[in-house]
């Protein structure tokens, strides 16, 4: 599940926000009624954990669905941030948007200070084997980014070649996940 909606989505906000340094981006009323909304459709689902992404407006998404799903801890993990979009980060979106698509190499494209698909598909990678080993047999209810979200999808699908991946991107109904929004695997 992708985190509810924050004031820089609700205003259209076209810069790269330093999600981690900023404790202060958190969920708007609207992100808090949709998140309520997708939590809604999960009771009887029979969900056993939840891991979240430590940013505040994925903790604030994972309380919100513990609440409605009866859940009394919540684990987070380091490797459900959100990318680090390094010298992008506090610059329009649309810089670091042409900078990941751009070439063959879009996949190991990595901004200085940042990360590129290929590392957050690793790390989300390396998450979601290690859930597989502990967690047989439980339904896990995972709250991220949309990035992370895309690539653990593609991985859960079995995709093995880029292009997969990014027609997966495109696919903004089932693979690139809406604010609020699950995409099931």
């Amino acid at each position: 599940m992708r985190h509810g909606q924050t004031i820089y989505q609700k205003e259209n906000r076209q810069i790269n926000y330093f999600a981690d340094e900023n404790p202060f981006i958190t969920l708007t009323e609207e992100g808090r009624e949709m998140v309520e909304k997708t939590a809604q459709t999960m009771k009887g689902a029979g969900i056993d954990l939840i891991f979240s992404s430590r940013y505040t407006r994925t903790k604030e998404t994972a309380e919100i669905a513990a609440k409605i799903l009866g859940i009394e801890k919540i684990n987070y993990d380091e490797r459900l941030i959100d990318i680090n979009l390094g010298v992008f980060m506090g610059k329009p979106m649309e810089d670091s948007h042409g900078f990941y698509l751009k070439g063959e190499t879009v996949f190991s494209n990595k901004p200085e200070g940042g990360e590129s698909w290929s590392d957050i598909l690793e790390r989300v990678k390396g998450f979601l084997d290690e859930l597989e080993k502990q967690y047989q047999g439980k339904n896990i209810l995972i709250i991220s980014h949309a990035d992370p979200i895309w690539l653990m999808a593609g991985y859960l699908r079995g995709f093995k070649k880029k292009e997969d991946f990014l027609k997966a991107r495109a696919d903004r109904e089932n693979s690139y996940p809406k604010l609020g929004q699950l995409i099931f695997i």
